[in-house]
């Protein structure tokens, strides 16, 4: 069983954010004028710079646990993909992979960065393995967090049926018991101080001081529940098979109902330099906190680590 001090407390966000080091706001515009926020984290000369991108409701807060627990020599960019958390929502509803790809681009042509390395969590998986053949020879290396080529049916219409269903809480101790109701299958050995946490990592309190989710409830609308069809499958079975020259690390959770067994495997099979760790008691997405996700997260980075 995951030891609970590997996810940080209620009240002890902040904390694990203080004791980063350096972290600094960025801000920046995107290709059609969004005013986006981009967390960075670390010294900015390091050998290595890591994008780390979150799933479809989340923002950059998710990262920062694991971040605090990584002693390496490098420079963490965690973003907050438009519609979510301090980037401006989009009037236009341009909620889709491709734009966001489009952000991060323009994220790292503004901060002059050329090679990256990417963490990307669900939705921010699928950004990443745009971004190998959007940015084809400047991705050093990939992690993908409970994501693949294929995605499950009914992991979708699972997400779908909460994220669908947008609400405001009273307070802090509402929006934690809902939100543990909605995923409690996913970690399910969480107790009432992780959903607090979790509550105040995916979570805004509102100017009439109640709680609210920190995304714009748009984000969701383009979602297809229906499950991918035959072509999409085979177009990112296709994108996939020309990652095979990036190094991949795969983390799935050990009860994931997006990132299935089955394709997990044939992931490893088709792609000769991906590694598969499975994180023990978690569903979709584990949190890149628990111990398993920490050590092999660490070992694949200094991998890419340039020799002094």
């Amino acid at each position: 069983m995951t030891n609970h001090s590997d996810f940080a407390p209620a009240g002890e966000a902040d904390a694990v954010a203080d004791g980063l080091s350096g972290k600094r706001d960025v801000f920046y515009q995107s290709p059609d004028g969004l005013q986006l926020y981009a967390a960075d984290y670390g010294p900015m000369d390091a050998p290595l710079t890591v994008l780390c991108m979150h799933g479809l409701t989340r923002n950059h807060k998710d990262f920062e646990p694991l971040i605090s627990k990584l002693d390496l020599p490098c420079r963490f960019l965690s973003v907050d993909v438009r519609g979510r958390g301090a980037s401006d929502r989009d009037p236009n509803r341009a909620y889709s992979p491709d734009v966001y790809v489009g952000d991060m681009i323009a994220l790292l042509t503004q901060l002059q960065i050329d090679k990256v390395t990417l963490i990307g969590t669900s939705m921010g998986g699928l950004m990443a393995m745009i971004m190998s053949q959007a940015l084809k020879g400047r991705i050093q290396g990939i992690v993908l967090n409970d994501v693949g080529p294929a995605v499950n049916p009914a992991g979708l219409r699972r997400i779908a049926s909460y994220t669908s269903d947008v609400r405001s809480f009273p307070d802090w101790d509402s929006a934690a018991t809902a939100i543990r109701d909605s995923q409690h299958t996913v970690f399910p050995d969480f107790t009432e101080t992780d959903w607090a946490s979790f509550a105040r990592q995916t979570c805004r309190e509102t100017e009439e001081g109640r709680v609210e989710f920190d995304y714009d409830p748009a984000i969701t609308e383009n979602m297809d529940v229906s499950g991918a069809g035959w072509k999409v499958n085979f177009m990112m079975w296709r994108l996939f098979g020309r990652m095979k020259t990036i190094p991949l690390l795969t983390i799935r959770g050990e009860y994931s109902d997006i990132l299935i067994p089955a394709t997990a495997k044939r992931m490893c099979r088709r792609h000769k330099q991906c590694r598969l760790v499975t994180v023990p008691n978690r569903g979709h997405a584990p949190m890149l906190s628990e111990p398993e996700a920490v050590s092999a997260i660490s070992e694949f980075l200094q991998r890419q680590i340039p020799a002094a």
